[in-house]
């Protein structure tokens, strides 16, 4: 395993409270740039639901008093404005948030193949592809490295880029990782994001440090790189003969036996709490010998979103910390299977609240159906109601919620 790669993420109660007991907020503020600084590696936690930012915020504080403008809770900040946008915006947040360096058509749509088998010959890309395949996580600086890489000199739609980077994420929500490319890309940001060599050397161990390679020469040849409809950094036959990995592949539907179809059957006159892939560590709001906990999965909210096998393995065995029923199939199978329950319960998320409205919808033209109860997560930041287009603003106008 690569020295920089901690131990392996573990989807459960025990490993959420030894990450967050190891978090020292100063020493994140002052390292959390560099690829071993001190980050917390929260991020799968918060996306897949067994952490709240509150929990994050509530953690920290009471073993050192956090400012509110202290860089953790600025960093909590980014992630909830994501899903400020994405709130205003919904499926907007596939497409471009304006313009960008070049039209959308000088962009390819595929990834080239040197770069998804990590041969392109800079270290810096290809450590960083290997790296996002075997541990399903990724600093955020080689992110943006490999994102930057992607769209100015390989001349990679930010779309697809996005994509692909979310299905192999442990970490992939979708507001926090199609708008961050947004902002490298210059489509959702003022300029775009670019690195050279020097800054990898900054930030990034030795043999992640990339000198003689195309990223290699300074800022000002960068930019006119990024502005060119020409990619820069076609592989030679040295790097198209060098042996690199395979990617893992992308699946829509979770490999193994571990899922079935739904059984009406099991839910009849209980009270149901679904939980789901982004609410792994939900409690159910009555713990009751007749509630009745139910992994589930909705095949609506994964066809434009195949996951790794590492992902959906991450997210089943969280489920089966709860349960031993996981069903799977489409909204309406699913929600028939559910006619008879008392009640149905859940904790309300933006990856799967619209299936949830139209399971709602089903209930509701059925007589003597069950009682619908979404639950929302416990906030940290207060709710802006108005669509802020710069973080600068959401943030002058939000405030801690009862902190």
């Amino acid at each position: 395993m690569n020295p920089l790669q901690p131990a392996p993420f573990e989807p459960t109660l025990d490993a959420v409270h030894t990450r967050l007991s190891a978090v020292d907020p100063d020493a994140y503020a002052r390292t959390r740039n560099a690829l071993d600084g001190a980050v917390t590696r929260l991020s799968p936690y918060l996306t897949h639901g067994l952490l709240s930012l509150r929990d994050v915020y509530s953690a920290v504080n009471a073993k050192q008093a956090l400012d509110a403008k202290h860089k953790l809770v600025f960093e909590l900040g980014w992630r909830a404005y994501w899903h400020h946008v994405w709130a205003y915006l919904g499926d907007g947040i596939h497409q471009s948030l304006h313009c960008g360096l070049l039209p959308e058509h000088a962009y390819q749509s595929e990834l080239p193949a040197d770069v998804l088998q990590a041969r392109t010959g800079i270290p810096a890309i290809d450590l960083a592809v290997r790296e996002l395949y075997d541990t399903g996580y990724l600093h955020n600086h080689a992110r943006m490295w490999l994102a930057s890489y992607l769209v100015h000199l390989r001349k990679v739609h930010w779309h697809a880029g996005a994509q692909w980077m979310l299905g192999h994420l442990l970490d992939g929500d979708l507001a926090s990782n199609h708008l961050s490319w947004q902002w490298v890309a210059g489509t959702g940001s003022s300029k775009p994001y670019l690195f050279n060599a020097d800054n990898v050397a900054k930030y990034a161990p030795a043999h992640w440090h990339s000198p003689g390679t195309v990223i290699d020469t300074s800022y000002e040849v960068l930019g006119q790189m990024a502005r060119s409809a020409t990619p820069h950094h076609t592989p030679n036959a040295q790097t198209s003969n060098a042996v690199g990995v395979e990617q893992p592949s992308l699946q829509t539907t979770p490999p193994g036996a571990d899922w079935c179809a739904a059984d009406s059957a099991l839910a009849t006159d209980r009270d149901v709490w679904l939980l789901h892939p982004w609410s792994l560590g939900a409690v159910p709001p009555s713990t009751g010998a007749n509630v009745l906990v139910i992994g589930t999965g909705l095949a609506e909210c994964h066809a434009q979103m195949p996951w790794s096998a590492l992902r959906w393995r991450f997210v089943t065995q969280g489920l089966q910390a709860h349960t031993a029923h996981l069903w799977w199939g489409n909204t309406t199978h699913i929600a028939r299977a559910l006619q008879a329950a008392r009640s149905v319960s859940w904790q309300t998320n933006p990856h799967v609240d619209g299936a949830m409205v139209a399971a709602q919808k089903f209930w509701s033209i059925k007589t003597n159906g069950p009682v619908a109860k979404p639950c929302p997560q416990p906030a940290l930041f207060d709710t802006v109601d108005k669509h802020c287009h710069s973080f600068s603003e959401w943030w002058g106008k939000t405030r801690l919620i009862g902190l």
